[in-house]
């Protein structure tokens, strides 16, 4: 059913607009980068990563520019800074399904989780 991923900024309670993020398909340490995007005004892709019959099963890695959205965002961040990028690594085992991969952030945590 695809693929999205979402961010919201818990440090201004709010999207993560203009965050870069990048999909890659991983095998074993191989890492093919598939897209590289700007996340909307809503702290989201304009479409999804991939679309119900694009997702295949296998292993992928979002990776999120975390210092470089709070940096855009004039937070003072020491150097070097805590978080850099974060990357999710996860897998798909049900293609026929939806993954949606969320991601909470300041610029010292994150979390995520599997949404639906």
């Amino acid at each position: 059913m695809g693929l999205s991923t979402h961010v919201l900024d818990t440090m201004h309670g709010g999207p993560a607009a203009g965050m870069t993020v990048k999909l890659f398909a991983t095998q074993g340490d191989t890492a093919t980068l598939i897209q590289s995007l700007t996340l909307n005004h809503d702290g989201r892709t304009d479409a999804p990563l991939f679309d119900n019959n694009s997702l295949k099963v296998g292993t992928y890695r979002l990776s999120f520019d975390v210092a470089g959205y709070f940096k855009a965002k004039g937070v003072q961040l020491p150097e070097p800074n805590f978080l850099n990028v974060v990357s999710l690594d996860f897998g798909v085992a049900h293609a026929d399904q939806h993954y949606h991969v969320p991601l909470l952030v300041s610029p010292w945590s994150y979390s995520t989780y599997r949404g639906s």
